[in-house]
């Protein structure tokens, strides 16, 4: 069946629903239920999403949503799609571009605005895979004897969508109401009765495919083509990991005991899955025209293995 709503884990679909000045208020709803009362945005002004270095020698960054609130802090606004091997460096790395951006020149007392760089994970940490309801990470510089923020002005937070598995009838809060409409929009035919908040009526309007312009529906269907076919790059890469590594896990069966054997299998096959799934994408996106730089970012190989694709 023919979706009717716009696939939110898309560039172009993430983008226009909260990337552009006319829909800001969905992101500022958004920002302010996770923020749960910390504190509240009444407006939000769009910066340039493209970063250089530094130096010339330096990566540039690309964010899905850069903007300031009304206080001059800052929000990088992600969604990731796949688990990188440095996902956490690369989070970290983005977020001091609004740090550096701040310096003054001349009489300056080093007073920084917070920044705050929000990720929405189409995927699941291996360290909390376990714990089914633990989804929303806020991360802070910590005293660790002490167990007490430090600084508060740098805040990392990460929203598991995998793992948010609510039903229509047991949203309470506005952030329950946001998680269950990003993680399901794509897949409703109607609004849901829960979802009648005035927001949730700008929301489905502006996720509702039949009303984009053939341009519009052009770059999403481009991007849509994109998503899928780094899904299904990302999923061939596991099964062949897995299948590989119960082989693997057999032969050190005999050898060792298939205990171990197995268990040592499953853990090289899952290694060279992740790696043949890096493979994968990198030669997507050098089919694709995407520069060296960006790819070896995005997969963690090597420029010289890129190259040799």
């Amino acid at each position: 069946m023919e979706a009717r709503y716009i696939l939110p884990y898309t560039d172009f679909g993430f983008k226009h629903l909260f990337g552009s000045e006319p829909n800001k208020d969905l992101l500022i709803s958004f920002l302010n239920a996770l923020l749960q009362g910390e504190q509240v945005i009444t407006d939000l002004t769009y910066l340039n999403n493209e970063h250089l270095g530094a130096t010339q020698w330096e990566r540039k960054a690309i964010f899905d949503v850069y903007c300031k609130n009304d206080k001059g802090e800052y929000f990088i606004v992600e969604m990731q799609n796949a688990y990188q091997k440095f996902f956490k460096d690369i989070s970290l790395f983005y977020s001091t571009f609004p740090i550096r951006e701040q310096a003054k020149q001349g009489d300056w007392d080093f007073e920084l605005k917070a920044v705050y760089t929000v990720g929405l994970l189409n995927f699941v940490f291996d360290e909390d895979k376990d714990t089914k309801d633990y989804y929303h990470h806020e991360v802070k510089l910590m005293d660790v004897k002490r167990k007490k923020v430090f600084y508060d002005k740098l805040t990392l937070i990460y929203l598991e969508l995998p793992k948010f598995n609510k039903a229509e009838d047991e949203l309470v809060t506005m952030m329950d109401k946001w998680m269950y409409v990003l993680k399901n929009v794509s897949r409703l035919l109607d609004r849901p009765v829960s979802l009648r908040d005035r927001i949730f009526t700008r929301f489905f309007e502006v996720a509702d495919i039949k009303k984009f312009t053939p341009e519009d529906m052009l770059q999403y269907e481009a991007s849509l083509k994109a998503y899928r076919d780094n899904t299904n790059t990302i999923q061939t890469a596991e099964d062949k990991g897995v299948k590989k590594g119960m082989e693997l896990g057999l032969k050190k069966g005999i050898e060792k005991g298939l205990k171990k054997g197995r268990k040592e299998g499953l853990e090289k096959g899952k290694a060279e899955g992740q790696k043949a799934k890096a493979v994968e994408i990198a030669r997507n996106m050098k089919q694709k025209g995407m520069d060296t730089k960006t790819i070896a970012d995005i997969t963690g190989l090597t420029a010289k293995e890129i190259k040799n694709l």
